[in-house]
């Protein structure tokens, strides 16, 4: 499909047009939004805590006296790099060992995706914490775990697009005419096999956010006073009676950008897939 085709179909579709606005709104807010943060988002002011939204706090103050508004907004660096470096760390290595499972199968094939089995036995929030536990509780050892927790998947997704791919004609005719394994898989099968892992990593950087919250709610993942969302969340849980706005406020960030990369991911499938395309 040309790719001015497939800018115009992603535009046509709403739920991606939507996404995207989403992601950017939060990408806006990442790139600009901490030089125009009305406040210090780590320093304390233990007179100001727990005070509701207004005119001078507009999310209000948290336990500490910190303005959340400011925390929110320095907040969205941090997931928009929890997404990426998640991602390429599941990305990465899950796509190469998906290329070699699928296109040159038995022992290899096997030795491969049994390994991948035994990960994905493991419910992927466990996983992560079991690997957050034993590399320490901090943000970049949050991200590894994550990643490592999302290599089969994108191991399975290419293996099966390589399966696929490597009976078709134009890549036995390659073969046949002497093409190198190296240059098969990358030039001809990889290209080819790119609108599923797009599609899966689209969706993944809202899977990575939502996971790496989830690890700083439970206090494994980024470590005060770093402005986390999820971290933030976690320490609004014991004021969710009396000061509801310290929890309400980074849990509304985590919906808008996890709901982003899903509606833009949603959207990128059906461009993408020729089998839901309008005929």
């Amino acid at each position: 499909m040309p790719k001015w085709e497939t800018f115009q179909d992603l535009r046509r579709s709403r739920s991606a047009a939507f996404g995207m606005t989403l992601i950017a709104l939060v990408l806006l807010v990442a790139l600009v939004g901490p030089a125009l943060a009305p406040h210090d988002p780590l320093r304390p002011v233990p007179l100001e805590r727990l005070k509701g939204p207004s005119a001078e706090h507009f999310f209000g103050t948290d336990s500490l006296g910190r303005d959340i508004f400011s925390r929110v907004i320095h907040g969205a660096r941090i997931s928009i790099l929890i997404g990426l470096i998640s991602v390429s760390i599941s990305l990465l290595p899950g796509t190469l060992l998906g290329l070699l499972a699928g296109y040159f199968g038995g022992r290899v094939d096997s030795l491969i995706m049994r390994l991948m089995d035994m990960l994905l036995a493991f419910p992927a929030i466990l996983l992560a914490i079991f690997i957050t536990a034993i590399l320490g509780p901090s943000l970049p050892n949050t991200m590894v775990a994550v990643g490592i927790v999302y290599i089969p998947h994108y191991a399975r997704i290419v293996r099966a697009s390589v399966l696929t791919l490597k009976e078709q004609l134009f890549v036995q005719a390659i073969a046949h005419l002497g093409g190198g394994h190296g240059r098969i898989l990358g030039r001809h099968i990889l290209p080819n096999a790119l609108p599923p892992i797009i599609v899966y990593a689209t969706l993944g950087m809202g899977t990575a956010v939502l996971q790496a919250a989830a690890l700083g709610f439970l206090g494994l993942g980024a470590q005060p006073p770093q402005p986390e969302w999820g971290a933030m969340l976690s320490e609004g849980r014991q004021y969710i009676q009396i000061a509801p706005h310290v929890a309400a406020f980074p849990g509304a960030a985590i919906l808008v950008l996890v709901l982003g990369f899903n509606l833009f991911g949603d959207g990128l499938r059906d461009v993408l897939d020729p089998s839901l395309r309008s005929v």
